[in-house]
């Protein structure tokens, strides 16, 4: 009789020991997310000086007082609510400047928004301005359906479209809406 019983817990110990063993799961995301609101950021950083290097050699450097990282969320993002200023150069070290009031950078999708007086300086002084533009990392691409004024080297055209390769070698406005040529 005493041997039945011991069967008994020993079979209730195992049963509670799998099905304990059985309803762990992967909640290292869980404990990862306690304490921290889906609606905050997991990391702050200020004062942004991030320089890219390509082979020892500086391809962009990217400045920002504040930037608010999110990548706790299912669609993770960096988010630059002051501005930020980037600095890109080209193969032969020459220098174009984006320059946005507001920036986000969606990690999944390769896609960043800028926002709020954007303007683009290239190397050869094409100016290219904005109240919103979207850079596909991926593709190398700029695009808006915002108003836009681009100023090249002889014009000035505006429009309601802009679509572009990043070196800008075939700049479009879209839905022109005015034209001037520059005369030296």
């Amino acid at each position: 009789m005493r041997k039945a019983i011991l069967n008994n817990i020993l079979n209730i110990v195992t049963i509670f020991m799998v099905t304990m063993f059985f309803s762990c799961n992967d909640s290292l995301k869980q404990v990862q997310k306690m304490g921290i609101s889906e609606n905050e950021p997991i990391g702050v950083a200020e004062n942004i000086n991030l320089k890219y290097t390509d082979s020892g050699r500086v391809t962009a450097n990217l400045l920002s007082p504040k930037m608010l990282d999110f990548t706790n969320r299912e669609f993770p993002y960096n988010e630059f609510p002051e501005g930020l200023t980037l600095y890109i150069y080209d193969d032969e070290n020459k220098k174009s400047v984006v320059v946005s009031d507001y920036g986000i950078i969606y990690d999944h999708t390769n896609l960043i928004d800028l926002q709020g007086n954007v303007i683009i300086t290239t190397a050869d002084n094409r100016i290219l301005k904005s109240e919103q533009l979207y850079y596909d990392q991926k593709k190398e691409w700029l695009f808006t359906n915002k108003p836009v004024t681009f100023t090249s080297e002889k014009d000035i055209i505006n429009g309601n479209g802009f679509d572009s390769n990043s070196k800008f070698t075939n700049a479009e406005v879209i839905e022109v809406t005015g034209y001037v040529t520059v005369e030296d």
